[in-house]
């Protein structure tokens, strides 16, 4: 939403699979976009052909589309929306985790000129990314997904606090106290960020471009920071504190 809202488009177009995390998704959009939403369709979860719904968007002529989409879906659905000409008119923006390297490599080119968000980006500026892309590419000769960079960042902070409790994990107050403080402490590839009392990150989200590096792959370029230190919007009503 903010970035469709930083690009001063007018009218928006939102599409989501009908369960909670889909109602959810466009709900968090709409909190940052002030423009127009001429729709909010809500397809069949799980759903692989989207022309219905791909002809009632060119009918309403938005100048964006944001589409939650995970998994199959996505994959489906950016196809489909690039063989109908529609890339040319609307431009799709979607969350990272919808045009992440898994599912550029099970799309292809149709991924070309699509619009991500997400908290972290393979080329990064800091050691600690650097060091993880490095490392990944020589051993599993492709770019990490924004899941892989989920996972080791998680066991870099599990590991930072077993580290700062002393492998005194058996105690869970103290235990949990270091884990909050760890992602202050591990160096991490998305770079610096904070543990919310609920549990939540607070970090920066970044603007990703589908475009071709030097090598002819396509990847998720960063072109900028959307979001600083973002927080959680309930965070402000959690019992957690």
């Amino acid at each position: 939403g903010a970035f469709a809202q930083s690009k001063g488009f007018k009218n928006a177009y939102l599409i989501a699979p009908n369960y909670p995390a889909g109602k959810d998704a466009l709900t968090g959009f709409k909190r940052t976009y002030k423009g127009n939403i001429v729709n909010e369709f809500y397809s069949k979860l799980n759903q692989l052909d989207y022309s219905a719904e791909l002809a009632q968007i060119r009918a309403a002529k938005p100048n964006a589309l944001y589409a939650f989409l995970p998994g199959g879906m996505g994959i489906n659905f950016i196809k489909q929306f690039v063989a109908a000409g529609l890339s040319n008119e609307i431009q799709l923006i979607v969350p990272g985790f919808v045009s992440d390297q898994d599912i550029v490599r099970a799309v292809g080119e149709p991924m070309l000129g699509l619009f991500d968000t997400s908290h972290w980006a393979y080329d990064l500026d800091n050691d600690a990314n650097r060091k993880f892309v490095a490392e990944f590419e020589k051993e599993y000769k492709r770019l990490p997904s924004l899941f892989a960079e989920q996972g080791y960042t998680a066991a870099l902070i599990i590991d930072q606090a077993v580290r700062d409790a002393k492998g005194k994990v058996e105690d869970p107050k103290a235990f949990r106290a270091a884990l909050m403080k760890a992602p202050e402490r591990a160096k991490t590839p998305r770079g610096p960020w904070k543990e919310a009392s609920n549990g939540t990150p607070i970090q920066d989200y970044y603007v990703r471009a589908l475009v071709k590096d030097r090598e002819g792959r396509i990847v998720n370029r960063k072109i900028g920071t959307i979001l600083k230190d973002h927080r959680d919007f309930w965070l402000k009503d959690c019992a957690m504190k």
